[in-house]
């Protein structure tokens, strides 16, 4: 799904849901070799970062399927994802995840979102106002969650991940970045996670 169909994903605090493309991806994903290297978080390590987005429904479908994967990754390779607004008002969806996170409550929650927004057709996550509402309907506390909302800190967490975008020109969700060198997207996703384990091959021969 790239960020020129998520323009027209909202309007006012609206989130206008993406429940079906137009398009179905191809069988093999677009390989693209990044401009130059970008730096691990853990410069030991391979690293394979997904870039998501909680609005994307190809991302929600893709969801399980990575999460399964990442879990059996060697201890070699790390994984991490990354949020993606593209600096637009769905950014606040970002903001929520990082506020998830803060909290310690992403990994219980991370599937709720995807389906309050795909199944139960919430469009008000993307509003400071509804997601406090939400979090508050999944028992957590409000006070806690509009603290970090707009806290430095999460702030700083979103500011960076739309850096990272715009550096490496991420112009669809989902995209896998392999060992900050090498994109995938736009394919299959049992031929996105095979290409990737090329790469990572790849990588840990080097």
């Amino acid at each position: 799904m790239t960020k020129h169909f998520f323009r027209t994903l909202f309007s006012g605090v609206a989130l206008l849901l993406c429940l079906t493309m137009a398009s179905v991806y191809a069988a093999e994903p677009e390989v693209e070799r990044l401009s130059r290297t970008f730096p691990r978080a853990t410069s030991d390590k391979i690293e394979v970062i997904e870039f998501f987005s909680y609005g994307c429904g190809h991302c929600r479908d893709f969801h399980p399927i990575i999460m399964k994967w990442a879990g059996a990754l060697p201890a070699d390779v790390s994984f991490r994802r990354i949020p993606v607004g593209w600096n637009r008002q769905w950014v606040n969806l970002s903001r929520l995840y990082y506020t998830l996170e803060s909290l310690g409550d992403l990994k219980r929650l991370d599937n709720a979102v995807f389906d309050a927004i795909h199944k139960e057709r919430r469009n008000d996550l993307i509003t400071e106002k509804g997601a406090t509402r939400w979090y508050v309907e999944k028992g957590g506390n409000a006070q806690k969650f509009t603290a970090l909302y707009n806290s430095f800190g999460i702030n700083s967490k979103v500011s960076q991940a739309e850096s990272m975008v715009q550096q490496m020109k991420i112009e669809s969700v989902p995209t896998l970045v392999v060992d900050g060198q090498y994109m995938i997207h736009d394919g299959e996703f049992g031929a996105i996670l095979k290409t990737a384990d090329q790469l990572i091959e790849s990588a840990r021969k080097k």
